[in-house]
């Protein structure tokens, strides 16, 4: 098995699409609370769409979608699957925004945990909300056990390694009160955070080694892992939103 991401190649191990269909139940869930009864439509940007997982699920509850990755690989791919649901992808970099303004919802995912500059990505999708709108995020946290897990288990081990190394590194993982600290910088008011994790760890692993060996394929993941929120400091992922103010 190769390990790279936005492969069309069915033999590549793509830590990201992983990660994409583990966290959608849970995602989609996160974001359903947040929005409470506000009404599911106007125009929502998906940030880091990736091959269109998320931006799909976003589009299925109404919202006129646009999907922004960097990847061209993965926003052909998403094109391709796109269900006629009339999303626009668009290929480039979130510090490279350029919407005003126009945005009731914008979702942040797999973004600021491998940004150079967090504080340009959050100057760009604050500027891209309008008044009153909702930034909706998940990203890692920086801990000892996030480093072992990010850092260790999925770039150097080669059992459990499915991105490519240099993906991450401990100086862009944040944690939740540094996130916090790029919002209020920026126009917007930090609306809290909860921990996720798989319900047993172990069965991430166990998913992890088989889809290494090719004894499942991506879509069998999420049934293995079982993502669920947990109580108290997250120390690995979390969700978290935001409202400009």
């Amino acid at each position: 098995m190769m390990i790279e991401l936005d492969s069309t190649d069915p033999r590549a191990v793509d830590g990201r699409q992983i990660r994409a269909v583990s966290f959608h139940d849970l995602r989609m869930d996160y974001l359903a609370e947040v929005l409470g009864a506000d009404p599911a439509s106007g125009r929502a940007l998906v940030v880091g769409g990736g091959r269109g997982v998320l931006p799909r699920g976003i589009a299925r509850l109404g919202f006129d979608v646009v999907s922004l990755d960097p990847s061209p690989a993965a926003t052909d791919m998403a094109r391709a699957d796109d269900e006629g649901l009339g999303i626009e992808y668009r290929t480039g970099r979130a510090e490279d925004l350029t919407d005003e303004g126009v945005c009731d919802l914008v979702y942040v995912a797999d973004t600021f945990e491998v940004a150079a500059d967090l504080d340009r990505v959050v100057e760009r999708v604050a500027a891209a909300l309008a008044p009153g709108g909702v930034l909706v995020y998940d990203t890692v946290s920086r801990s000892v056990i996030s480093r072992l897990i990010y850092l260790g288990l999925f770039q150097l081990v080669p059992a459990t390694r499915i991105m490519p190394r240099g993906r991450y590194s401990a100086s862009r993982l944040r944690t939740p009160a540094e996130t916090a600290a790029a919002f209020a910088r920026h126009g917007l008011r930090n609306g809290g955070v909860a921990g996720f994790a798989p319900k047993d760890p172990r069965k991430l692993l166990t998913a992890a080694l088989a889809r290494k060996r090719g004894d499942i394929t991506d879509a069998d993941i999420p049934a293995i892992v079982e993502m669920v929120r947990k109580a108290g400091k997250p120390p690995v992922t979390y969700l978290g939103h935001a409202r400009r103010l």
